[in-house]
């Protein structure tokens, strides 16, 4: 991680507040519009938030498990914060493309996430059973950063229409597109989710 840290196109971004926190690590370019969601839910909530953005055209994908090896600082100080955390990414499969997945250690707080993002998104499923969720999407690994704090947190990974402004054809929030309504739904509704889960 020292390494990628390096990289020129790369930034992290840290705010302490809260002691629950957002993550979008796979940020910028990557997963697009996932930072977008991390950081305004968490200005909203008064949560803590840790971002990873790459802005180069060929971002550097890497499995979330290598996130803790050599982490940096700023995570560090996150991590060390944060009793319980929602990890924000994107994702794409051809049968999964309205299907919100909630992964993560936490299954509590998954439930309690699913139950408002259901109302205020009804044309999106939102799985919370793991044996329902791909394996590599499951975000259960120990050394996945959602599964640190204490009492772990939900992997939140949003597929491709979600994320995508389809009134101006290009992912929301990303090189002059704006942002697409459904955006605004999911940041509004993890908001009110979070602002209702006891701390």
């Amino acid at each position: 991680m020292r390494e990628i840290l390096k990289q020129p196109d790369i930034k992290e971004e840290l705010c302490i507040r809260s002691t629950l926190g957002f993550m979008a690590y796979h940020g910028g370019t990557l997963e697009k519009a996932t930072d977008v969601v991390a950081r305004e839910a968490a200005e909203i909530t008064g949560a803590s938030y840790y971002g990873l953005i790459q802005s180069g055209d060929d971002p550097t994908h890497f499995p979330s498990t290598k996130m803790i090896d050599g982490k940096s600082e700023n995570l560090e100080s996150f991590l060390d914060h944060v009793k319980i955390v929602i990890t924000i990414h994107g994702y794409g499969r051809e049968h999964l493309f309205h299907s919100v997945l909630l992964g993560g250690q936490n299954r509590s707080l998954a439930v309690h996430l699913a139950s408002f993002l259901r109302v205020a998104l009804p044309d999106y499923s939102f799985e919370t059973s793991l044996d329902e969720i791909p394996k590599e999407l499951r975000g259960l690994h120990p050394k996945n950063p959602v599964n640190v704090p204490p009492f772990a947190g939900v992997q939140v990974e949003l597929p491709p229409t979600l994320r995508w402004n389809r009134d101006e054809w290009g992912w929301s929030d990303t090189g002059g597109i704006g942002r697409a309504k459904q955006v605004n739904t999911l940041i509004e509704s993890l908001s009110h989710a979070v602002n209702a889960w006891p701390l």
